[in-house]
């Protein structure tokens, strides 16, 4: 049976006054797949995820979501089809309670950012997705807690409930762990594996350990081009790609590639 790709990019390109970010990229990402977008700084990563949300307006090239063009779409047109970027909305509200910034989501995605006017019963609806939500990212024991207040990686949890609440079918991740320790690394993992249960996911991610341990496919881009594609193993074979990802091999050591 043939692939099937909910979300590909023909000839994708992005030119800043004459410098080209991004270089005619062509990326088919399959449908239930975990698709990694790997690549040393500078390489077009956050550029591209820019581009399929429309955060940026392709100077060329197509986007293709389910069999559909989306180019000329707006990022909120984007976002209630069910292509969403974790952190896009970033409704994390530093002095509201766990409970209450999923429950905002929820709200966004009935079509309004406050209900007010409901009735107690829909508001109390509300809170019973919201909790199944926050126990699908381990934080129920914390719904009351100001989200401010949470650890580092919990904060990463509650932005990935948030992004949950909109019911994504193709779930973008920009860089999960960054800046976590090995712990909360391990927490993210086991996360992202949960939520892509029944979604696609597509993520860009600096860890390789990440990447080796979550990915179906890994997309390798150096100089905004598309350098290589493939699984893990043979990605991390190519000699192209450790060097143009790693620079020297004390890095790929380093990095275990």
């Amino acid at each position: 049976m043939a692939p099937e790709f909910v979300l590909e990019t023909r000839g994708l390109t992005k030119e800043f006054r004459g410098f080209t970010a991004v270089d005619s990229v062509d990326l088919r990402v399959e449908k239930g797949h975990i698709h990694a977008l790997i690549g040393p700084n500078g390489a077009g990563k956050t550029t591209v995820f820019n581009l399929l949300t429309k955060f940026l307006t392709p100077t060329r090239g197509e986007i293709i979501y389910r069999g559909k063009p989306i180019t000329a779409m707006k990022a909120n047109e984007i976002a209630r089809l069910g292509l969403v970027r974790s952190f896009q909305i970033s409704a994390v509200f530093g002095h509201m309670s766990v409970l209450e910034n999923v429950r905002v989501a929820l709200q966004q995605k009935l079509g309004n950012s406050f209900h007010f006017w409901k009735s107690e019963r829909t508001l109390r609806e509300l809170d019973e997705r919201a909790m199944q939500l926050l126990a699908d990212v381990d934080l129920e024991t914390f719904a009351q807690t100001l989200a401010i207040e949470l650890p580092y990686g919990r904060k990463r949890a509650l932005e990935l409930a948030t992004t949950l609440a909109l019911d994504p079918v193709v779930l973008l991740l920009d860089e999960p762990t960054q800046g976590m320790g090995g712990e909360d690394v391990d927490m993210v993992v086991a996360l992202v594996r949960r939520a892509a249960v029944n979604r696609t996911v597509l993520m860009v991610e600096h860890n390789l350990s990440v990447v080796s341990r979550l990915c179906d496919r890994i997309t390798v881009l150096a100089r905004g081009a598309v350098l290589a594609e493939g699984d893990y193993e043979s990605v991390s074979a190519n000699p192209e790609v450790r060097e143009a990802y790693m620079g020297s091999e004390a890095d790929a050591e380093e990095a275990h590639v």
